[in-house]
């Protein structure tokens, strides 16, 4: 821990608070429709678009007819992906002359892609070719990405509808958040990357190691949120992340659309206030997480306590990032539904490595994934005004809205169905034959792998501690030979597949519910949800909610690791 680290981390705070209402500014326009000045170069794709798929942009759907496009759109791109993956040894862009992974690892990753999750029980440059890397994974993260901000783009038009019933088109926001947000962003980000060293290629190999279109598929995999590397480490890979510059980028490149999003919704709302109570909210939840890992990590492992080893947990880490780089990255991927990583996290110590694990509990709300994360809080923003409704003895409102039964009851399903499905499938996991066949190793830190596994799933985060397997590959590079664990695939699949769209459907009915609903007037005994008041009330009801939820299981893995003066 030192000056020069908590500066780092104090810049890097500075950099989301000005990036946020630019970027947000420019979404709200892009979304509200007014012109932008992209517009002139990609208006004529964008109609194309409309054309191709037959779309009439003027019609608009109610939340039902949206969440169906949703499922169909994510049900074709399931199968396309799933196709591809199986069929890459007969795919071109395969110099390596990589099979298909076994059909159940096959599964998993598809609905992993799908989901935005990328989860990765494979290594990239192993077991796939530069064809599933590009034409398959790369494409999935923008769609995955899309369809995230395509829906909380529908669930703010909800909040803010005042004589309307309609959420508007999901082909028209889907095509606009490609065209005008991911696609230009993501280019110039890829760019970036490759001045500063990130590899661009299609060649069999370099100088023995594998090389790939790595920096195309890296700026989309961080700007989406999405997580999955091209190679198996990931942003620790320097031909992933050379220099400290590309690492800074990469950060900012994480954050950005979540956390830009919050003043999309302030506009579109009508508030920019009760945009950044929102932000505020996230921020400081976010800084908190960022500032206990550092101080965990600096203060060092109980192993190096043990070998008599002074100075920070540097185990599992790059020397050119450092503890404060490794730790902010480490923070910034399960704040968001991210995953990449820069560093080990299962070398962080067991503070460390408890925090990111909590800030994936939390619903992933603290930015959380491009679009999920701030359709996500605003559920825990009814539910706190739920709350306070409670204790005033007045009926709920947040916007002018009544918040009735139905909207409470899909709330508490859109944010109770998540941790439960956390708890759940660990519960199987680790008091099953079939699910201990994944472990490595037993006692807290088997524990503590099994429970990251399945949070990171549900969560749609990605990120993993290692040891946690789902697939056996004896001879790689290549797949000959190898097997899937299915049970560990599968119940992974079904996790990340129900993770993503029960709590998506729940807020869309909600913003269905809450269209078109009269706005009441503002009285004297009105609570203002864009006081400092209400932030601390929202960050409570996150804290009491989501996280109570989880502390047995924290007790049981992580925490004992940071108590103990043992290692496991």
């Amino acid at each position: 821990m030192t000056a020069q680290g908590w500066l780092q981390l104090a810049v890097f705070l500075g950099l989301i608070v000005a990036v946020t209402p630019l970027l947000g500014g420019y979404m709200a326009r892009v979304f509200t429709g007014e012109r932008v000045l992209l517009a002139r170069v990609l208006g004529p794709v964008e109609r194309g678009f409309y054309r191709l798929l037959r779309v009439d942009p003027a019609h608009e759907h109610d939340w039902k007819a949206y969440a169906r496009a949703v499922l169909a759109f994510s049900l074709v791109s399931w199968l396309g992906l799933y196709a591809i993956l199986q069929l890459q040894g007969h795919l071109p862009f395969n110099p390596a002359g990589f099979g298909p992974a076994p059909w159940d690892v096959t599964f998993n990753t598809t609905s992993s892609y799908v989901t935005n999750t990328n989860w990765q029980y494979y290594g990239g440059e192993t077991t796939l070719s530069n064809f599933s890397q590009m034409a398959g994974l790369a494409v999935q993260n923008f769609a995955s990405a899309a369809v995230g901000i395509a829906v909380v783009v529908a669930v703010i038009r909800g909040f803010a509808a005042r004589s309307v019933a309609t959420l508007g088109n999901f082909w028209v926001d889907l095509t606009r958040t490609l065209l005008y947000v991911l696609l230009p962003i993501a280019f110039v980000a890829a760019l970036v990357l490759v001045s500063q060293g990130v590899v661009q290629s299609l060649a069999a190999a370099h100088h023995g190691i594998v090389v790939g279109p790595v920096a195309s598929q890296e700026a989309i995999k961080l700007l989406g949120t999405n997580g999955g590397g091209f190679y198996n480490v990931n942003s620790a890979m320097p031909f992933e992340n050379p220099t400290a510059f590309s690492n800074l980028v990469e950060m900012l490149l994480i954050v950005c659309i979540p956390a830009a999003l919050t003043a999309t919704f302030g506009r579109m709302v009508g508030s920019r206030r009760q945009g950044w109570a929102v932000f505020a909210g996230m921020l400081a939840l976010f800084a908190v997480a960022v500032a206990i890992v550092f101080v965990a990590e600096g203060h060092g492992s109980p192993a190096q306590h043990l070998a008599g080893v002074a100075g920070g947990n540097m185990e599992g880490k790059e020397v050119r990032f450092g503890i404060a780089d490794s730790s902010l990255f480490a923070a910034i991927t399960t704040v968001t539904s991210c995953g990449a990583v820069n560093a080990a996290m299962q070398s962080l110590t067991g503070f460390g490595g408890a925090l990111p694990m909590a800030s994936m509990m939390t619903g992933e709300v603290v930015f959380g994934g491009v679009g999920s994360g701030l359709a996500s809080m605003l559920l825990f923003v009814l539910l706190a005004v739920f709350l306070a409704g409670l204790m005033v003895g007045r009926t709920p409102e947040y916007l002018g809205k009544k918040i009735g039964v139905r909207e409470v009851k899909l709330t508490m399903a859109g944010t109770l169905a998540v941790p439960l499905l956390v708890l759940a499938t660990t519960a199987v996991a680790i008091a099953t034959r079939a699910g201990k066949a994944s472990l490595s190793v037993h006692g807290p830190q088997g524990f503590s792998e099994t429970l990251y596994a399945y949070t990171s799933q549900a969560n749609n985060n990605g990120s993993a501690f290692a040891g946690y397997s789902g697939f056996v590959q004896p001879h790689p590079p290549g797949n000959a030979g190898a097997s899937g664990i299915a049970f560990a695939d599968l119940l992974g699949s079904g996790a990340m597949l129900a993770g993503r769209f029960l709590p998506l459907l729940a807020v869309l009915a909600v913003a269905g519910a809450l269209a078109g609903r009269r706005v009441a007037p503002a009285g004297p005994g009105t609570m203002r949800t864009d006081t400092p008041t209400f932030v601390v009330l929202l960050v409570g009801t996150i804290l009491l909610v989501a996280l109570l939820t989880f502390v047995p299981a924290l007790l049981l893995g992580p925490v004992v690791q940071g108590l103990a003066g043992r290692t496991f």
